[in-house]
């Protein structure tokens, strides 16, 4: 009788990765599902989840993260000043803006900052919806995190007018004097004015507000709409709708944040990973998703809801220009 096989049992797998979107609020955020899947089409063995901390504790959210073996993580609002500030390497783009919605943790302790929003951003405008940003007049609604991680990049698009407009001008006008040297020198006209104050139209108007978020009112008058006009949301899905059918209402073109958000993870995935993942694959994939979760949704909503729902129906789906 032959003996039985010696069986060697296997290696235990090895963990992955940790990585984590911090924010607050960020349980309506999709950073998870697009990570995961970047990682599943490029063969990374990493999990991705995400974390809610006090408006008080992101630092000491950071340093429990790391202490649990976290390698990175992206920084969602209203972090994205703080997390600049707590890094101890910083990228150009970090330090001209002041914020970072990506960090990376070092061997031996140290935590380096990007800022990726700007590039997504920019990408999501000019390759996914093709909407040249070269040469037009651009409105950049609010001052804060993510006005200040898009406004360089913006400006190195080569627009040829940005006005940041924020209810609190001294906040914008902050924000313009950081950027001043980099607008001169690309010659752009660089402006900060307050909402009420506008009185010209734009090609292209980006609200990084969170005014979405919290439901609250379109934060700028409707005459800075030409017909045609870009209107573009940070937000995504069921937080953008307000804004996307108020431009609707005007005759704009909406597009939600939903391409900017795969563009930016995309940047921050290649920069853990060393491997850049296939952002348009995973775009397309999340846009048939969220597109079959509000058809669903519209089945079950009252006639009014469901009107309400409609311009958000194709996250991310503007007109080609």
């Amino acid at each position: 009788m032959t003996p039985a096989a010696t069986q060697t049992p296997a290696p235990p797998a090895a963990a992955p990765d940790l990585y984590a979107v911090m924010g607050h609020p960020v349980a309506h955020s999709r950073s998870p599902a697009i990570h995961r899947r970047f990682a599943e089409l490029t063969g990374q063995h990493i999990a991705y989840d995400a974390c809610l901390l006090p408006l008080d504790g992101f630092a000491q959210g950071v340093r429990d993260f790391i202490a649990r073996g976290g390698r990175g993580c992206n920084v969602t609002v209203p972090f994205k000043h703080e997390a600049a500030q707590i890094a101890t390497q910083r990228s150009a783009r970090v330090a001209l803006a002041g914020a970072a919605n990506t960090l990376m943790f070092m061997a031996g302790g140290g935590i380096y900052a990007d800022n990726t929003d700007g590039l997504g951003l920019v990408a999501d405008i000019t390759r996914n919806a093709g909407v040249a940003l070269a040469g037009r007049d651009v409105l950049l609604v609010g001052a804060g995190g993510a006005a200040a991680g898009v406004l360089g990049p913006l400006l190195q698009a080569g627009v040829r007018r940005l006005t940041v407009a924020n209810r609190t001008l001294t906040k914008a006008q902050a924000l313009v004097q950081a950027h001043a040297d980099l607008a001169k020198l690309l010659k752009v006209e660089l402006l900060a004015q307050t909402p009420q104050a506008l009185e010209s139209d734009f090609d292209v108007i980006i609200n990084a507000t969170a005014s979405s978020l919290a439901g609250a009112a379109v934060p700028v008058p409707a005459r800075v709409l030409r017909p045609g006009s870009l209107a573009y949301d940070m937000m995504y899905g069921p937080a953008a709708h307000g804004f996307l059918h108020w431009a609707q209402q005007h005759g704009a073109r909406p597009r939600d944040g939903l391409g900017m958000l795969v563009e930016q993870a995309a940047e921050s995935f290649a920069l853990w990973r060393g491997v850049r993942p296939p952002a348009a694959q995973v775009l397309a994939e999340l846009q048939a998703q969220l597109q079959a979760e509000a058809r669903a949704a519209s089945r079950t909503a009252s006639p009014a809801e469901a009107q309400a729902q409609a311009p958000a129906q194709a996250p991310g789906a503007g007109a080609k220009a």
